[in-house]
């Protein structure tokens, strides 16, 4: 991956959990890895344990970033939303959701964020 592209992940990461902030999710983890793979977001919603897959664009060349999440790759997250919870037994959360933070990073103007939730 170059700089570049590594750098406008951590951009769009940085800005995906500053929405969960906001929105009154509590942020547990970022960039959180195992065996199976990483997870660049959890975070909890009331009893609700929230896995992000946070997908960041500068153009819709190749579609929109939710579109980068596939059917394996929702797959691969709930088996990693199940790895962090073995890990994190105390987390005091009942349900799991996966979501997807699509942001716009285009060359001018200002980031767009779009929030879709349980998508898996």
């Amino acid at each position: 991956m170059t700089d570049g592209r590594r750098a406008l992940g951590e951009y769009g990461e940085r800005l995906a959990a500053r929405y969960l902030r906001e929105a009154g999710l509590v942020v547990l983890d970022h960039n959180w890895r195992c065996e199976v793979g990483e997870i660049d977001l959890v975070a909890r919603q009331d009893d609700c344990l929230v896995v992000c897959e946070v997908k960041t664009r500068r153009r819709l060349d190749f579609g929109g970033p939710a579109a980068a999440v596939t059917p394996v790759k929702a797959a691969r997250l709930r088996r990693l939303a199940g790895c962090w919870i073995e890990e994190h037994p105390d987390t005091g959360t009942h349900d799991v959701r996966i979501d997807v933070i699509a942001v716009m990073r285009p060359i001018e103007g200002p980031a767009r964020v779009e929030h879709l939730v349980a998508v898996a």
